[in-house]
């Protein structure tokens, strides 16, 4: 069930990659390349952090979901386009699994539950700011001042209490997920951002 899970938060992400690679107005390999690096990259760090082999390279299907994602992007991107609104529901879903998952797998490798936050935040963020780097624009997470590290930091700190307190399993991990994604809806549709820096302007 959470090899499904990740699969699922993968898909999703890697629209979001492919989509940027039209924008940028790339070609089928560069549009791959983002898929790639946006669904895999939070994960692969995740595991190089843990000092094991990412999950990304033990399985055949984490490189095929984001293909799969790039084909339908390349042939239907307006279409895809279209339902951007569907897609940010979705990428709100994927921030919520891979934060929960990132936390649980390292609760699992005995991290205190602070440096498993801190990794599960990187697993859900990491691979859209990887992307963001190699499409040659600042980060979105560091300028746009919408709530999206933030849900995946409750999500992750719910997680590694959750984990300290001795539960474990599916039905937990997609419990914190389900709350960072909710979360991350709440806040785009309240339209809530994180506060300037006293005086700055907007």
């Amino acid at each position: 069930m959470s090899e499904i899970l990740d699969l699922a938060g993968i898909f999703v992400f890697a629209l979001t990659g492919a989509l940027m690679g039209v924008r940028k107005r790339l070609d089928v390999v560069g549009m791959a390349m983002l898929a790639e690096i946006t669904a895999l990259g939070g994960g692969v760090v995740r595991d190089l952090i843990l000092n094991v082999r990412p999950a990304a390279f033990q399985s055949v299907g984490y490189v095929l979901v984001p293909l799969v994602a790039t084909a339908i992007v390349f042939y239907w991107h307006p279409h895809v386009t279209k339902v951007m609104p569907v897609i940010l529901v979705l990428d709100a879903a994927g921030l919520g699994l891979f934060c929960s998952v990132g936390t649980a797998k390292a609760m699992e490798y005995g991290l205190s539950p602070l440096h498993a936050t801190v990794l599960g935040i990187t697993t859900a963020v990491g691979g859209g700011m990887l992307r963001d780097v190699l499409a040659g624009q600042i980060p979105t997470l560091l300028y746009d001042r919408q709530l999206y590290a933030v849900p995946a930091l409750v999500g992750s700190a719910t997680m590694a209490a959750l984990s300290s307190y001795g539960l474990h399993g599916w039905p937990v991990t997609l419990a914190a997920a389900v709350l960072a994604f909710g979360l991350r809806i709440v806040a785009m549709r309240r339209k809530w951002q994180a506060p300037l820096a006293r005086g700055a302007g907007e």
